[in-house]
């Protein structure tokens, strides 16, 4: 066999397909598809009170849908052969991702726009737009979502800090190595650890070690000390006065409280930023550098003419993936405050856990959830939008 010849082996060529077995092919598609949209319109219907079917559960649509997927693989190779089969080894796999991510999105719908406590007999209670006019006038829901405009704006923060730990360990410093592993702990532990190893004790007022350390410095000196001692405790007793430490309270007014979670919270996810700064730094070329130096430019000229340009594009991407999850944060807020004090450290992801967990109302806290996600769907594309045209290159 020539090397032409079995080069041929492995094209594809156009199935002679008849027009009958095409027909055959796209009915099946048609006639179960019709035979979804009808199921899940029929069980809608009946799911919100319309109609009464008996439909207990979503069943009918599972198998209606699997239907559908079959005769969808199935009629693949019925129309187009050859070409239809290779597209079986995708299509699967795309029918699966839908299964798991669509359908739960449109369930989720239907419960948003329903009166679902789980403490009442009646069940789930189809009532219109009730969830969304108590969201609007929902005082508790808007001051979280204010909150989070506060945690997201403390990322930039983060991110200068984070942009100095990578600057730092990327020079030639002592014990470089142990300082890299040193300063990734943080992220080695979970936000729940975080919560109860900070916020539950050392920062406890009344026998944590932060605490006690505060009352020790504002308490008033004993005579019976050496006057440089004496003039020295009056001054840190002064100044704790002024600072409140005689009696410190780190989560009882809302400016400390929230700031408190936004220490934690940077705490454990600033090495985070700090390792993915590190390596595009270490992507920089030191021939660039080098001849700066050769030119006289400064550290300063060095940094702002060749390494924070050369950065922007691992920054911009830290920063989008740190607001990813801080949009997400919870479990600290949880833990430590439960929102307070007055809603003032809530997140809207914390807000929604307890509408769910104390008040057992499912179908209001799947509304904020869903209105939660188009928020952050705008406003990720929105940022993202700005970031690229911010990293175009200008000529």
């Amino acid at each position: 066999m020539s090397g032409e010849e079995g080069g041929k082996l492995h094209v594809v060529t156009a199935d002679h397909i008849s027009r009958t077995r095409r027909r055959w092919g796209s009915g099946i598609v048609w006639v179960s598809a019709a035979l979804l949209v009808a199921v899940m319109l029929l069980q809608t219907l009946d799911g919100i009170g319309y109609l009464s079917l008996g439909f207990e559960t979503w069943r009918p649509s599972l198998y209606a849908y699997l239907l559908w997927s079959t005769c969808l693989c199935a009629s693949q190779v019925m129309i187009r052969g050859e070409h239809g089969k290779r597209t079986l080894f995708v299509l699967p796999a795309a029918l699966f991702v839908i299964s798991m991510v669509v359908f739960p999105l449109l369930f989720g719908f239907v419960i948003a726009f329903s009166d679902w406590n789980l403490s009442s007999p009646d069940g789930r209670q189809f009532n219109g737009l009730d969830n969304l006019r108590q969201m609007w006038g929902d005082s508790f829901y808007w001051n979280a979502l204010g909150n989070m405009v506060w945690y997201s704006a403390a990322i930039m923060v983060e991110y200068a800090i984070a942009f100095g730990l990578a600057l730092l360990l990327n020079g030639q410093i002592r014990a470089r190595k142990f300082f890299r592993v040193a300063f990734l702990l943080p992220l080695m532990l979970s936000p729940v650890a975080v919560s109860w190893m900070v916020g539950k004790s050392m920062l406890e007022i009344r026998f944590g070690p932060i605490a006690r350390f505060l009352r020790w410095i504002a308490a008033e000196p004993s005579v019976d000390l050496p006057a440089p001692l004496y003039y020295i405790g009056m001054l840190s007793h002064e100044v704790g006065q002024w600072l409140g430490w005689a009696s410190p309270s780190f989560f009882g007014s809302a400016a400390v409280a929230r700031a408190m979670i936004m220490m934690m919270d940077a705490w454990t996810f600033i090495p985070f930023m700090m390792i993915m700064i590190l390596a595009g730094l270490q992507a920089i070329p030191r021939e660039l550098f080098e001849a700066a130096e050769v030119d006289g430019a400064s550290r300063w000229r060095r940094f702002w003419e060749i390494t924070f340009p050369l950065m922007l594009p691992v920054s911009v991407t830290a920063i989008l993936i740190r607001i990813i999850f801080k949009l997400k944060l919870a479990d600290i807020i949880i833990n430590v405050t439960s929102g307070g004090p007055g809603g003032a450290t809530d997140s809207v992801t914390s807000f929604i856990f307890r509408e769910y967990r104390d008040r057992s109302n499912v179908g209001y806290g799947t509304l904020l959830a869903i209105f939660y996600l188009v928020i952050i769907v705008i406003a990720m594309t929105i940022l993202m939008k700005l970031a690229e045209r911010w990293m175009k290159p200008r000529y």
